[in-house]
């Protein structure tokens, strides 16, 4: 896990000492060895941070170059088959003179071009530099993992191509992008290609690009998608079970192996007890696991993830909150560069500090409940289709648009508004932030009429990620895997994580067990009534402590409302100092005076300080 960043400058040379300082603010990233390549012309240049993981040795250095001096490669993430890769390549005549995982990709793109990026089992974000032949120009080719574990930003202009792995090792416009802060206000993140500033893109999960650096033309394209999903399945529960098993437990195994301690972060929850039994089982000594406690919330579930870690014998450990409060954004903020609305971004930053004390790798349990209908939202659409399916769509429509009139927080008005696409979208109308008619009240009249019809882009993203599947549930999973997961989960990992040094690895993400899920895996095997993860939860019974409530969903948490009341109305207005010009502060007013008066609004009010830090971290 490490930082890269570099430019490709056509038209001058590049600056060294500039892209030094770019390397600098990515320390956190990779604070064991730093790295800086360019090319005998100057006008390209890749640069590194590296958190050493795999072969320490300075053998493992970046950016590597290859054998024969045609490549170069600057490589954040890991491949976790690189040993077999290595054995294969080897056999093709191929030599080896480090023990990393960076050497066999660079070798694999030499041996295969493109296509090795259907071999790799890993999560990455990495660009190649490609000096070129008599045949084919130099070129950069970059490419981002198939879930969208690992980021990558850039700005193409006419001359020139930047990339990093974080915003603020850019050189980019400070102009807000309209449509873009839309987007979040909407979500709750940015999704896909979108960045929070003009010219600045993100290279979305799944895609690659080439550069030629002699025309400067771009093109992108996606190299993987999610299969199809088959309507019925060969398989019954008991082996659809021993198959899921046996495909987690096989990605556990390959992502425990460093050359550096690994651990597991276990909320008790049946994602991350899953990974912590799998760990258990593949592991020759005992599996460290970390988890918080919230002493006197609800919200605790440290005597869960207590029960998992004495089953299975691991060395726990606990990091209890006494006093909690808002005050804990302060150490988070330096390193919020484009904002996210999720506020378990801080207990995930708390337990991912408390990790890097003893390890520098961790499992997580990201992405079961994409693949295996974990989210309270799949049970709660069907049992609403099961309850109003014989009511008129334009009946839905009317009660939320009537819903949607109602003051932001009040009791009752996301759930009716949510229903505007009927039962099975309100995942897209619901949406716990801003939608479309809040965000005409708090945006700026001249901001609404310059988005225009633009305005409800964002719930138009998820209906087209919703038209992919081949029934209510599976358009429901896809949603979330094409939506929240790359673009509000993994980021805030990634974020949370590297802010401390640590790489988090996720288990469930293996392309493996996505295509298993999405591909053979039937609905009614996911969800069926009332019941959710019913898949994993047969697994359970054969992993877990068979008193384990496998029927809960909580994971890391935080009481988010009652912190924000803590802070009273002066200290939640002075959170918001520095928001964007757009944003109707009369209106934030409101929302802050209704929320300390009992409505829910806590979710938004994260939402708007948490980009009122992005803001001050651009404009310091």
């Amino acid at each position: 896990m490490c930082g890269i960043y570099g430019i490709a400058n056509r038209d001058a040379g590049v600056d060294k000492y500039s892209l030094i300082r770019r390397g600098d603010v990515l320390k956190h990233r990779g604070p064991d060895d730093a790295g800086l390549w360019m090319s005998p012309d100057g006008q390209v240049a890749l640069g590194h941070r590296r958190l050493a993981v795999i072969d320490l040795s300075p053998a493992g250095h970046q950016p590597m170059v290859s054998e024969d001096g045609r490549h170069v490669v600057a490589f954040n993430g890991e491949i976790y088959n690189f040993c077999e890769l290595k054995r294969e390549l080897q056999q093709q005549g191929y030599h080896f003179s480090t023990d990393s995982d960076t050497e066999v990709m660079l070798v694999a793109y030499r041996a295969w071009g493109e296509s090795c990026l259907s071999r790799f089992n890993g999560m990455f974000a990495f660009v190649i530099y490609d000096q070129g032949s008599d045949v084919s120009p130099p070129s950069l080719f970059f490419a981002r993992d198939r879930a969208g574990e690992k980021p990558l930003y850039y700005v193409h202009t006419n001359s020139t191509f930047q990339f990093a792995s974080e915003l603020k090792a850019l050189d980019h416009s400070k102009q807000i992008n309209l449509q873009s802060l839309n987007h979040y206000l909407s979500l709750g993140y940015i999704p896909a290609n979108m960045c929070l500033f003009e010219g600045v893109q993100k290279l979305p999960a799944a895609h690659c690009g080439r550069l030629n650096l002699q025309t400067g033309e771009l093109k992108i394209l996606r190299y993987w998608e999610l299969p199809k999903n088959r309507l019925g399945s060969e398989f019954d529960g008991v082996q659809l079970t021993l198959k899921a098993g046996e495909l987690i437990e096989d990605s556990v195994r390959l992502r425990l192996v460093a050359d550096v301690p690994v651990g597991v972060l276990l909320s008790g929850g049946l994602d991350s007890s899953l990974v912590t039994a799998a760990a258990a089982r593949v592991s020759s000594a005992p599996v460290e696991t970390f988890t918080i406690a919230l002493p006197g919330s609800s919200l605790d579930e440290a005597h869960h993830a207590q029960k998992v870690a004495s089953y299975f014998g691991t060395r726990h450990h606990v990091l209890p909150l006494g006093k909690p409060s808002l005050d804990l954004l302060d150490g988070l903020a330096p390193f919020i560069d484009e904002p996210i609305a999720d506020s378990s971004i801080l207990p995930a930053w708390l337990v991912f500090g408390l990790a890097r004390k003893h390890v520098t790798v961790a499992l997580g349990g990201d992405g079961g409940d994409e693949l295996f209908g974990g989210y309270s939202d799949y049970t709660t659409s069907l049992a609403d289709a099961r309850r109003w399916g014989w009511v008129p769509q334009h009946l839905f429509q009317a009660a939320a648009a009537a819903a949607a009139n109602l003051p932001a927080g009040v009791r009752g008005r996301n759930r009716i508004a949510s229903l505007r696409g009927g039962p099975f979208q309100q995942l897209i109308w619901g949406r716990p932030y801003f939608d479309s008619r809040l965000r005409r009240r708090l945006l700026k009249t001249d901001a609404t009429a310059e988005l225009g019809a633009g305005l409800e882009a964002p719930e138009h993203f998820l209906r087209d990620l919703f038209h992919q599947g081949s029934d209510p549930l599976d358009s429901m999973t896809r949603t979330h895997f094409g939506s929240i997961l790359p673009d509000d989960f993994l980021v805030k990992v990634d974020r949370a994580s590297m802010a401390h040094s640590l790489e988090v690895r996720a288990p469930f993400l293996d392309h493996r067990l996505i295509e298993f899920a999405f591909g053979q895996v039937p609905s009614d095997w996911k969800v069926q009534g009332n019941e959710s993860r019913r898949l994993q939860r047969l697994l359970a019974r054969q992993w877990l402590p068979p008193d384990l409530d496998i029927n809960r969903k909580q994971g890391f948490s935080i009481p988010i409302n009652e912190w924000l009341r803590n802070d009273g109305e002066q200290g939640l207005m002075a959170r918001m100092e520095g928001l964007p010009d757009v944003i109707n502060l009369d209106e934030v007013h409101r929302l802050v005076l209704g929320h300390i008066s009992g409505r829910a609004n806590g979710g938004r009010l994260f939402a708007l300080i948490m980009l009122a830090i992005a803001m001050r971290n651009i404009y310091p």
